[in-house]
C-alpha cells in the first residue's frame, strides 16, 4: 500500500511538472486534476498487480476509477474537459499491464 501511494505522489508530481512546464501552464487546476488521473493510474495498477485480485475485480475497479473521474471532472470543470483524464488513465493502466506481460512473472512488483 505504501509503494502504491509512492507511485501515485510520483506520478501526479512528475505528469503536473511536465505538463505545467512544457505543454500548457495556463489551466493548472485543470493541469492538477490530469496529473492525479495520470498519477491515480500508476498507483491502482500497482496495487492490483496482485495474485489475490481476479480480472474482474481489476477491471471493475478501473472502470469506477474512471467513472468517478468523469463525475468529479464533469463537476469541477465540464464533460469536455473531464474526458481526456480518463482517457490518461487507461492508457497508463493499459500501459502498466502491457510492459508487466513480457516478464516472466507477468507482474512488476517482483
Amino acid at each position: 500500500m505504501k509503494r502504491a501511494f509512492v507511485y501515485f505522489t510520483l506520478g501526479t508530481v512528475i505528469s503536473f511538472l511536465i505538463n505545467y512546464l512544457f505543454v500548457d501552464g495556463e489551466h493548472v487546476g485543470l493541469e492538477v486534476y490530469y496529473a492525479i488521473a495520470f498519477g491515480l493510474a500508476w498507483g491502482m495498477a500497482y496495487f492490483l498487480d496482485n495474485p489475490k485480485f481476479s480480472l474482474l475485480q481489476k477491471m471493475g475497479s478501473s472502470f469506477g476509477v474512471m467513472a468517478l473521474l468523469v463525475v468529479i471532472g464533469a463537476l469541477i470543470f465540464n464533460l469536455e474537459k473531464a474526458i481526456p483524464s480518463i482517457l490518461k488513465f487507461s492508457t497508463v493502466f493499459v500501459a502498466y499491464y502491457l510492459i508487466a506481460s513480457f516478464r516472466a512473472s507477468k507482474s512488476l512488483r517482483n
